[in-house]
């Protein structure tokens, strides 16, 4: 089949990572088609007056998929986060980190295998803050029953398509009775249909940052509000070697954007040293995600090649200088291709 994807190369190293993934992507022989849009700085540098040119926009719309590299929204001149802007444009509601030990990369954990599923639209990212008086503001966080069950519904269906077994979900509605209470009233509400195949849990957050580092093997599919998922996914990469070497995806209704998320790292751009494996891991993802809409199992071959490809690259000691070997970043993607 044919696919045609919105490739957003980002900043400071992005250009470097998405031309590696891309490279490799196509190494499968598949069929895609690439549209080449900015954002951040590149898309003002290229004579835009934002950090995400309405063009970008529609072009995700119109193509329902994208690969994007990092981004950086310039600090402390009016602009929009563009990673927000994008959520927000699009309605990009859950985002969605898998983490686990990859090959021949030791770390104090073994075995971890989690997934992280953030709701991506509201609490308090959503950015409602008002100055009361000098000295003193506020910050209101939204929790909505509609966006609740949206993201419980995902997250239950995401672990059913992953053969996954558990939903735990992070709160503190100790605390916050009214708008966490709501969020775990909606999880557990949405998870009587899913009840003979997922088991369900609560854990009070805190509580669970603990268990957390004591033991993340027992986890499987976390489930959190937005700012809880932002703090949590980070650190559960942590455990496997950073958000280096951990994938990302936004998933909304019609369409979803797969990101690297780690930093666009300038000091490094142009030097082709940079660590190209996240985007490489998410664009796995997103052959994953266009076999489920389309029906091509081509694509999840596909994906399987470069999984066990870059697997086998890290178990024999191929690797970026970020990971103690001394590739560069063309030249990881050769080997990943090379072992295709």
């Amino acid at each position: 089949m044919h696919h045609k994807v919105v490739l957003i190369p980002g900043d400071g190293i992005g250009p470097e990572v998405a031309q590696a993934a891309q490279a490799v992507l196509s190494a499968t022989g598949l069929e895609i088609e690439w549209f080449e849009h900015q954002a951040g700085v590149a898309a003002l540098e290229s004579g835009s007056s934002e950090v995400l040119p309405a063009e970008t926009i529609e072009a995700v719309k119109q193509h329902g998929v994208a690969l994007k590299g990092p981004c950086t929204t310039p600090v402390g001149e009016g602009f929009s986060s563009v990673n927000v802007a994008l959520r927000k444009g699009l309605d990009l509601y859950g985002a969605v980190r898998p983490v686990r030990n990859l090959d021949g990369l030791k770390t104090r954990y073994s075995d971890v295998d989690v997934i992280v599923v953030r709701e991506n639209t509201e609490g308090l990212y959503a950015g409602i803050e008002n100055v009361i008086k000098k000295g003193i503001v506020t910050s209101i966080k939204l929790v909505t029953e509609e966006a609740s069950r949206r993201i419980a519904r995902f997250a239950f269906e995401y672990a059913v398509k992953r053969q996954r077994s558990k939903v735990t979900v992070f709160h503190k509605a100790n605390i916050m009775k009214k708008s966490d209470g709501l969020f775990i009233k909606c999880a557990r509400e949405e998870h009587q249909n899913f009840s003979e195949s997922i088991e369900y849990e609560e854990m009070i957050i805190d509580a669970a940052c603990m268990r957390l580092v004591q033991d993340p093997t027992i986890f499987d599919v976390i489930l959190c509000e937005n700012f809880y998922g932002d703090l949590i996914s980070d650190l559960v990469a942590g455990f496997v070697g950073g958000i280096g070497v951990t994938p990302g995806a936004n998933f909304g209704q019609k369409c979803s954007v797969f990101e690297a998320v780690h930093g666009s790292a300038p000091d490094i751009a142009g030097l082709n040293v940079a660590n190209p494996l996240a985007l490489i891991m998410t664009g796995v993802m997103m052959l994953r995600y266009l076999a489920e809409q389309t029906g091509d199992q081509d694509c999840e071959q596909a994906a399987n090649q470069i999984r066990d490809a870059y697997s086998a690259c890290l178990a024999a000691g191929e690797r970026t200088s970020d990971l103690g070997g001394d590739l560069t970043t063309s030249q990881f993607a050769n080997a990943v291709i090379k072992r295709l």
